[in-house]
């Protein structure tokens, strides 16, 4: 599985689908390699050329033990790419990842096609930054398991889908095998820089065709964050669907369905025929 060197770090990325069709960049959230989106990959690679990487700080991408800034992390997407000769790109962000995926827009409102900000936020209040700040205290504190499966899959998943059966249980069988475990400063530095993020001063400036999706049970990203961002980014659309913060698992065919129906109205005639070229493998 490739790499690239982007920003002094090396960045693991995955490519999937047919090259000629459209590209589709995934930006995943705290806590959150590639693996978030394998629930939704399938319908998706149908239909586009679906490029995931890690963020800085998690999977199999380096964790520098340095503060990290969300600006940051939409450099590194955007370096990355310029190394796969990506000119004009689709982009899904949840969570985390859909604060990067504002600020890669912001920058580069000329690479991005159309955007898709999945339990997003542009500003947290005092509740969330308790929270997120003791996800980053955390991290550090306990054991990884201990940490994953008691205090963030709570806020994670509904109640629905801890009362399905096997289904919360099948999450802790991902975690507790899973082959790159975060790295507790790592996690620290990506809480770090969710704290000091906020976009509520520039929504005005994104003119990319948007769309926001949200779970009605998501806790820790209600349903009022994201209504917030669909007002302040001209012409968005807001979508509630049945789920918590981690939809792309739980509500996963109903994410992917909104997500293609919203990217089909937004679908280039013509594709640039140099779209993706073969970048240096480290």
């Amino acid at each position: 599985m490739p790499k690239v060197l982007i920003n002094g770090i090396d960045l693991f990325y995955d490519i999937q689908g047919n090259s000629e069709k459209e590209p589709l960049l995934l930006i995943a959230g705290f806590d959150s390699d590639i693996s978030t989106w394998s629930a939704i990959m399938p319908l998706l690679v149908e239909e586009y050329q679906v490029i995931r990487f890690d963020n800085r700080g998690i999977g199999q991408s380096f964790a520098p033990d340095s503060p990290y800034s969300i600006k940051q992390m939409a450099v590194d997407a955007a370096a990355l790419l310029d190394e796969l000769g990506i000119n004009f790109v689709h982009v899904v962000g949840h969570s985390m990842g859909g604060q990067i995926a504002q600020e890669l827009t912001l920058a580069h409102p000329e690479k991005v096609q159309s955007l898709i900000l999945l339990s997003s936020w542009t500003k947290g209040d005092r509740k969330f930054h308790a929270l997120i700040e003791m996800f980053g205290d955390l991290a550090s504190k306990l054991d990884s398991t201990i940490y994953h499966q008691k205090i963030l899959l709570p806020w994670m998943f509904s109640d629905a889908f801890y009362s399905t059966e096997g289904a919360i249980e099948q999450v802790n069988d991902l975690i507790e095998n899973n082959p790159f475990p975060p790295l507790p400063h790592g996690l620290y530095h990506q809480s770090q820089a969710i704290l000091k993020s906020n976009t509520s001063d520039r929504l005005t400036n994104i003119c990319t065709p948007t769309l926001v999706v949200v779970g009605k049970d998501d806790l820790l990203t209600p349903v009022k964050f994201s209504e917030q961002l669909a007002t302040g980014i001209p012409n968005a659309e807001l979508v509630v669907l049945d789920g918590g913060h981690a939809f792309v698992v739980e509500s996963a065919g109903a994410v992917a369905k909104t997500v293609l129906d919203f990217l089909a109205k937004h679908k280039q005639h013509a594709l640039q025929s140099d779209q993706l070229t073969t970048p240096t493998v480290s």
